[in-house]
């Protein structure tokens, strides 16, 4: 029976991956795991076969091939022997290079993507920090221009790739007291003054490299920067559909590959004089078991499919991270108890997979966070909508908007907390009404180069009304009512729009609340760079 998703193609494509993992990496993963290292060859070998660019563009080298082809290379590469492998692969070709990709400069691309899809670099993403994991909007790590230069200052950590990668797409602040809204990504080349590493030592996916990174007077070129400055955050936010989606690829067919491994057992092991296989509650359970992994499967590969043709399926993406990660932990337990005390034994790849497993649900959003998302989705009716606009194959999330108001044409998205009330700002405006008409003082008109747009307010509550902002050749004018069609509409609530113009929320939160609705996010995000702010 034909697949609905792969074709012969993909077939042929599946057994030279196949051959490769057979011959380059299952002879080595006892030394790989032994030295916690994984030798730089073996990246130029993928290059060279072509697996490092699979859903790059030609002009990188890359293949330009559908998303089914990455799915069966995390497919086979989970059957090496070991997940710390395929960790290091996946951070590199699905999530440092994927910014660069989508957002960076012609410069950037050619500088680093030939070499990152060839296999002669190695990218690592440190987004993660002592006291920043989950909180992405709340990270320490500054970028501070200085001429045609930002010197970094700050540490991440769990960063894989982190200490024997090339480069690093760094998460920074390059306006600290903006939030979210003042975070920038920026490539940072391993060995430049002021970069050091420390690795870490975990109790599984011992192969990839794991580290701390230190920055202190990181002195890196501003054409490194990723995309627009202060924008970070919407692009980091929309990586993780990618990044959830491959962790999700990469959980339920290692899953399928521990029954594989404990079906083999237990037709060979023999209790009480007859082949384990025969005992009705081993027999039962793994059923069950085999049962449970097809289901997520046929999710995982129609959010594949939803993904591959550009959908935002942010829904779709979280609930495969959650349900795999957390499948893939329960069938490592499940298939070691059918080993019994060999079970515990490094000798055997169950207890490997048992302990690679265990991180599946931690890494790339906890199963708490993902449950989170989702609840946001199907109780507080958040949606989601690309920060790069409409893509032939986007490799990313988006940011949360609610589409009650309208169900049509709208994607709108969300700020804050709607139960304070405005107080006095020492003389500034402090009412909505007060606050949207004060733009145009506020205005930045140097930061305003080719950006023509109208924008509707209509903002609730005794201290709201209706407004149309316009800017046009570096100006801007504030009018009542809503006049002319709008290049970007905002829906919300008086007490919202002033606590975050005064800066009383948090504006990662707020974005993730689903509280203002705005229906055009790129606009809303270059607009928003053109004003000073309040709080």
């Amino acid at each position: 029976m034909k697949s609905l998703y792969f074709t012969e193609d993909h077939e042929i494509f599946r057994q030279s991956v196949r051959q490769f993992v057979q011959k380059e990496v299952v002879p080595h993963v006892e030394k790989w795991e032994e030295e916690e290292h994984i030798p730089k060859d073996i990246w130029k070998k993928m290059g060279d076969l072509g697996f490092l660019g699979i859903n790059f563009p030609e002009e990188f080298g890359g293949t330009s091939n559908d998303f089914f082809y990455s799915v069966i290379l995390l497919d086979e590469l989970t059957r090496g022997g070991c997940a710390g492998f395929p960790a290091a692969h996946g951070v590199h070709q699905y999530m440092a290079t994927a910014h660069i990709l989508k957002a960076g400069s012609k410069e950037l691309k050619q500088k680093y993507l030939p070499g990152s899809v060839n296999g002669t670099l190695l990218g690592a993403l440190a987004i993660s920090e002592p006291n920043a994991g989950s909180d992405v909007a709340n990270i320490s790590t500054t970028a501070v221009r200085q001429g045609d230069h930002y010197i970094i200052n700050g540490q991440k950590t769990f960063i894989t790739n982190g200490v024997y990668g090339d480069f690093v797409t760094v998460a920074c602040k390059t306006k600290p007291d903006a939030g979210y809204s003042g975070m920038s990504l920026i490539v940072v080349d391993q060995g430049l003054p002021g970069f050091t590493t420390r690795k870490l030592k975990k109790i599984g996916w011992k192969s990839s490299d794991t580290g701390e990174l230190f920055f202190e007077n990181v002195k890196v070129p501003v054409s490194n920067l990723v995309g627009e400055e202060n924008q970070g955050f919407y692009y980091i936010m929309e990586s993780f559909q990618l990044e959830r989606l491959v962790a999700g690829v990469s959980a339920v067919y290692g899953a399928e590959h521990a029954l594989e491994v404990t079906l083999k057992y237990i037709s060979e092991r023999e209790a009480f004089g007859r082949p384990v296989n025969k005992f009705q509650a081993i027999r039962h359970r793994l059923v069950d078991l085999a049962t449970e992994i097809e289901a997520a499967k046929q999710l995982t590969l129609y959010a594949a499919w939803l993904y591959d043709k550009g959908q935002m399926a942010v829904k779709e993406c979280s609930m495969v991270k959650l349900l795999n990660t957390e499948l893939a932990k329960k069938s490592a337990d499940i298939c070691l108890q059918c080993f019994g005390g060999y079970g515990y034994m490094e000798e055997y790849p169950i207890a490997r997979m048992y302990r690679d497993a265990r991180v599946g649900t931690i890494v790339g959003g906890t199963s708490e966070i993902m449950r989170e998302i989702l609840a946001k989705l199907m109780i507080d009716d958040v949606k989601y909508n690309s920060a790069y606009g409409t893509m032939e194959k986007p490799m990313n999330e988006g940011m949360p908007d609610s589409p009650k108001a309208d169900r049509h044409d709208k994607k709108e998205t969300s700020f804050t907390n709607p139960n304070k009330t405005a107080t006095t700002m020492n003389g500034k405006p402090e009412k909505a009404s007060e606050i949207v008409k004060s733009l145009p003082s506020r205005f930045k008109a140097d930061k305003a180069d080719g950006f023509d747009a109208v924008f509707h307010f209509d903002i609730a509550g005794p201290n709201g009304g209706q407004y149309t902002v316009t800017v046009k050749d570096k100006t801007c004018a504030v009018a009542d009512g809503h006049q002319g069609e709008a290049t970007c509409k905002v829906t919300t609530q008086d007490t919202v729009y002033e606590d975050v113009e005064l800066g009383r929320t948090n504006p990662q939160m707020a974005v993730m609340m689903g509280k203002i609705k705005i229906n055009n996010i790129g606009a809303m995000m270059r607009f928003a760079g053109l004003f000073d702010r309040l709080g």
